[in-house]
């Protein structure tokens, strides 16, 4: 089953999370076979750009293994995160984001996350796509996807809005360097 893990961080966390890099980067090591996405959301595009939060798609066995993968994170233990969205992952591309291969030279990538019941939208410029579900699966809290795009606004519109909100931050792809 994949879970779907964002941390946002706290204002000012960049500093904590380059202290504690090589924790993350040990801990995650353990997941890398699981994992289908990754990354650091951002404050925009390029070298002055900073973290604002934590991106993880992986598979994993159940929700108990999915909660100690969400907090037991060394970030979130240290306080970096405000809040850990944690959901199911209904993954509708099947595929992980190494697999994308449509990328446009010039285009950038975002997360966009989604609330409530919009209907799917076929698109080449989607990495990773799927439902959140709760993490019993029972209920859809809407959808996710990693995406490429021109811009915000253009990432923004592959997926419909969502009944409540659609939320869309710049993201590239994460990993050990």
């Amino acid at each position: 089953m994949e879970y779907f893990v964002y941390g946002r961080d706290v204002p000012g966390a960049g500093a904590l999370k380059q202290r504690l890099a090589e924790e993350h980067w040990a801990f995650m090591d353990q997941y890398a076979e699981g994992m289908v996405a990754r990354g650091p959301t951002l404050t925009g595009q390029g070298d002055d750009a900073e973290s604002t939060g934590s991106l993880h798609i992986v598979d994993l066995p159940d929700a108990e293994a999915a909660h100690a993968f969400a907090y037991e994170e060394p970030y979130y233990l240290a306080g970096a995160f405000e809040s850990v969205l944690l959901c199911r992952f209904d993954n509708l591309l099947g595929r992980k984001m190494w697999d994308f291969t449509d990328g446009v030279e010039g285009n950038d990538r975002f997360l966009v996350i989604t609330t409530g019941e919009p209907a799917p939208v076929p698109s080449k410029h989607l990495i990773v796509y799927g439902e959140l579900l709760t993490l019993d699966g029972r209920t859809r809290l809407g959808h996710a996807a990693t995406v490429e795009a021109p811009d915000l606004e253009s990432a923004a519109n592959l997926l419909p809005p969502g009944e409540r909100s659609t939320e869309v931050f710049p993201w590239t792809f994460g990993g050990r360097r």
